[in-house]
């Protein structure tokens, strides 16, 4: 393919304009867990591993959700580009039907995490704080699933501004509340990791709300036919959507479920190593928002581009916001590398813990660049519908290859948390290289509009 430089250009300012809100948003919504960290590492860092340990389980409930209603943005951004955005109101109460019943799974699955705790061999001594704040920010599940069945549709039809606002309303709210619950504070009795997750849980149910009324009430929906008769579940539409969210949810699981069990593993080595690998890990979360932000609007790129059935556009779509992640990523693995001790101390005072996350920190300098052409190539992908193969490709590339290696390296060879995170750039890098080729060649030969034209025509009302 020549480049049109002119073109891809143009295609790389309108990545940035769509992505700008998403990466803000997704910052803010990372911002919690740094919130969370920072306020448990001020009070002690028994607390602080509680936390963190307790936020990795959680990260497990996100990406089950987020995954799940991944289906949402492609499905409505290939409706838009199509010009039937009257469709797009049944799409919608579908996806809260799966919305709901995923948020009553969620809740149950996190508050019976003790089992999960027990098999990586979390120390004993954190267990009872861990359960106290999975207990209390499971009553988030069902508001955090519906909130991204909202997000979804909001940034499938390019609005991705709400979901800004919204997310970082929330991360402003966060701070107060869970210094006052966490320390003790108003009249309230210090709670700890558990003050934690009510702060949480509060702030989620609030940013649903607030999403829901918003979309209700704004101009830009309302020629989605969203206040038409809401009908109950049905199998056909439902299936669509689990059709395409399934395989996602398992890709991110088999991502962020290597991060956590990597997690509980290094709990086996006591609360300093713990911590330090939490605090490398927050960083690592945060940088990443910008390239998962980046990769929503990929996303929502390509599959408008696939909605008008525009295959130069979906080419350009995806290798332009490819190139603009790289040098993202680019930036990132420079402050990783260049000032590890003081982004560490940012997060703690104990010398301890901030000597061993300054080393975690420069391995994560490292895989920036993998997990950038990971996650880009990935969202290119669900622009295009194509879910079951990047499935496949992800659990090989991090649970053959990854958390094999990490824990040959950490255990065998006594490496600990960094033959873990050595793990992490072997996996990020496998997964990398084969996403990377699988959205090549599936753009090139045009495979992609059948995923298109199975689609359509779309009627989700009996």
């Amino acid at each position: 393919m020549s480049i049109d430089r002119a073109r891809a250009r143009r295609d790389i300012g309108a990545t940035l304009r769509l992505a700008l809100p998403m990466v803000i948003a997704q910052l803010s919504a990372i911002g919690t867990n740094v919130v969370d960290a920072v306020l448990a590492g001020h009070l002690n860092a028994h607390t602080q591993a509680a936390v963190v340990t307790g936020a990795s389980i959680w990260a497990l409930a996100i990406v089950a959700g987020i995954g799940t209603m991944m289906s949402v943005p492609p499905t409505v951004a290939q409706l838009d580009g199509a010009g039937r955005r009257g469709e797009v109101g049944a799409v919608f109460h579908q996806a809260l039907w799966i919305a709901w019943g995923l948020g009553v799974l969620l809740w149950f699955g996190v508050r019976h995490a003790a089992p999960l705790m027990s098999a990586f061999g979390v120390v004993p001594s954190l267990r009872p704080d861990v359960t106290g704040f999975l207990h209390a920010i499971s009553w988030a599940a069902p508001a955090l699933t519906t909130y991204f069945a909202l997000r979804g549709l909001s940034e499938g039809l390019s609005m991705p501004r709400p979901s800004m606002y919204f997310s970082f309303g929330g991360l402003m709210v966060l701070a107060p509340l869970g210094y006052v619950l966490m320390y003790g504070k108003l009249g309230f009795p210090p709670m700890g990791a558990r003050g934690s997750g009510i702060a949480t849980a509060i702030v989620l149910w609030l940013e649903m709300i607030g999403f829901g009324i918003y979309v209700l009430k704004h101009r830009n929906y309302r020629d989605l036919n969203l206040r038409q008769r809401f009908v109950g579940p049905r199998r056909e539409p439902i299936g669509k959507l689990l059709h395409i969210g399934v395989p996602m949810a398992v890709t991110l699981l088999m991502e962020g479920g290597l991060f956590v069990a990597v997690a509980l593993l290094i709990g086996r080595l006591g609360e300093t190593v713990t911590a330090s690998h939490h605090v490398a890990l927050n960083v690592a979360s945060v940088a990443f928002m910008i390239p998962l932000g980046l990769s929503m609007a990929i996303t929502v790129r390509v599959g408008n581009a696939a909605g008008r059935g525009d295959a130069l556009g979906v080419r350009y779509a995806g290798f332009c916001g490819i190139a603009l992640i790289l040098v993202t990523q680019l930036v990132s693995s420079g402050v990783m590398l260049a000032i590890p001790g003081h982004i560490a101390r940012l997060y703690t005072g104990d010398p301890a813990v901030i000597a061993m996350a300054s080393q975690l920190l420069i391995l994560a300098g490292f895989f920036q660049f993998s997990d950038g052409i990971q996650v880009a190539s990935n969202g290119a992908l669900r622009g295009l519908k194509d879910t079951r193969v990047p499935m496949v490709i992800t659990m090989f590339a991090y649970w053959v290859v990854g958390m094999p290696v990490g824990w040959w390296l950490a255990f065998v060879h006594d490496m600990g948390a960094r033959g873990m995170w050595i793990g992490l750039i072997a996996g990020l890098s496998m997964a990398a290289v084969l996403l990377f080729a699988r959205f090549c060649r599936i753009s090139a030969t045009e495979r992609w509009r059948q995923n298109v034209d199975s689609s359509a025509p779309v009627s989700f009302h009996t």
